[in-house]
């Protein structure tokens, strides 16, 4: 019996691994991208370099066809770091299309995204991290999901910065505490100031948006748009205020 028991476990995990999708051209073309020798984001590098980044291949970013998957995916993401928060780790999420969207077209649909995953969040009855503000408005505000702390960098194929721009639009989700602990180990402006510096090579220019968590909201940063100064965030946690 524990051999018959132990063969149909094996022929399980066999056809698991079998099973296993192979990495795809879209994925191998993201991590070149990231690991290319002028990508100023450091922090990426580590996770890529460290098997830490994980990629996440979705239909079409104006549509919520993959909203399910991509929140479950942010809640194994989440509950995982807080098994274990060694080491820094990102969840790329890559949409087959649309390739001709504008800035402006391309942060409309990248809030409607997030609007949607926050909702399904919300419905659930998770907690908003306590740690951070649900109002886009408020200086200490980063996204919730499954009870941790989130922050979105948009890249697409129009983006107006080099860094932000690869051949499919791609939400790249990253935890709020990874910087908060190399804040508290004094390693996060050290490592914010590379960052700036390789970027400024890259493009020539520092990004206008960027700004540290508590001094201005980082709702105007995902988009990689530089927004106006009228900008409103139409993004509304049913969290908020609760």
């Amino acid at each position: 019996m524990q051999l018959i028991l132990f063969c149909r476990v094996f022929r399980t995990m066999e056809t698991s691994i079998i099973a296993a999708p192979p990495e795809t051209d879209l994925s191998r073309r993201f991590r070149t991208f990231v690991g290319a020798p002028d990508f100023p984001c450091v922090g990426a590098k580590s996770a890529l370099a460290n098997d830490m980044l994980r990629i996440v291949e979705a239909h079409d970013l104006t549509s919520g066809w993959n909203d399910l998957q991509i929140h479950r995916e942010l809640l194994e993401w989440a509950r995982a770091y807080k098994d274990d928060p060694a080491g820094f780790r990102s969840l790329a999420v890559i949409f087959h299309g649309p390739d001709d969207l504008d800035e402006p077209a391309f942060e409309t649909a990248l809030w409607e995204r997030i609007q949607s995953l926050a909702d399904k969040d919300a419905w659930k009855g998770l907690p908003y991290d306590p740690r951070v503000h649900a109002d886009p408005d408020h200086p200490h505000f980063s996204l919730s999901f499954g009870g941790e702390a989130f922050f979105v960098i948009g890249l697409h194929p129009r983006a107006s910065r080099p860094a932000r721009r690869f051949h499919r639009p791609v939400l790249v989700f990253n935890l709020h505490d990874q910087f908060e602990r190399l804040r508290a180990e004094g390693r996060y402006e050290r490592m914010r100031e590379r960052i700036l510096a390789r970027d400024e090579r890259l493009a020539g220019s520092i990004n206008p948006m960027l700004a540290r968590h508590g001094e201005a909201s980082e709702a105007a940063q995902y988009s990689g748009r530089a927004v106006e100064d009228d900008w409103a965030c139409p993004f509304h946690d049913p969290r908020a205020g609760a």
